[in-house]
């Protein structure tokens, strides 16, 4: 990803990458050797480098690190006597017509990620989880359950490590959701996003009524 050019409204999505049957958001970032097929890319999202991404929702503002799988494909390793997939991709090995009813359970179990999410390196989100907006996932991380807005977690399997913020900031943050802020209003403050500091108490819409 290049950091010494801006960025357009329009999608950037690297030459070296596959984008199959996506929607890519405005000022979105597909880096080197990433993999996205039937995804939604929210508003400001990038993807680093190295993603392979399937059957997901993605919020606006998300940072997906290097290596990051969301949706992988899994075996149906008890439910069959065989897991490898010639038993539904029959048709690459010449033993008829393919079984689609792996790839239809497997589409119908997106992975749904928030707004302000950062997933970290090579983390992998399992099918039908869903991220709640400003979580954290760290680096290696396996998430087989969802996970709640503002948690941090980590781990095989990831587990809770703690909030982001308190829950009245979270919750302030919620109602906030400056991340539907159109691209002008956030340019003009900009400068309110370099603390947490006085954010809420300045534009949570709950504080400011009561003034």
């Amino acid at each position: 990803m290049d950091f010494d050019h801006a960025l357009s409204a329009r999608p950037t999505v690297h030459p070296s990458s596959a984008v199959k049957n996506c929607v890519l958001g405005a000022y979105t970032e597909i880096g080197p050797g990433c993999a996205l097929e039937e995804t939604r890319l929210g508003d400001y999202s990038y993807c680093f480098a190295q993603n392979d991404i399937i059957y997901s929702d993605i919020g606006k503002f998300c940072s997906i690190a290097t290596g990051v799988r969301l949706n992988p494909a899994p075996h149906p390793s008890s439910l069959r006597p065989a897991q490898h997939h010639f038993t539904y991709r029959c048709t690459k090995y010449g033993f008829g017509p393919d079984d689609d009813s792996v790839i239809s359970w497997r589409r119908e179990k997106r992975v749904v990620i928030g707004n302000d999410v950062w997933l970290g390196h090579n983390a992998i989100i399992m099918g039908g989880v869903t991220i709640g907006n400003g979580a954290v996932v760290g680096a290696g991380a396996v998430v087989t359950h969802d996970v709640a807005p503002y948690d941090v977690v980590a781990g095989v399997p990831a587990r809770r490590l703690r909030r982001r913020f308190d829950g009245e900031t979270a919750a302030a943050l919620g109602r906030i959701r400056w991340w539907d802020w159109p691209h002008e209003l956030l340019r003009e403050r900009i400068a309110d996003f370099r603390t947490i500091e006085g954010f809420c108490e300045k534009y949570d819409p709950l504080r400011a009524g009561s003034k």
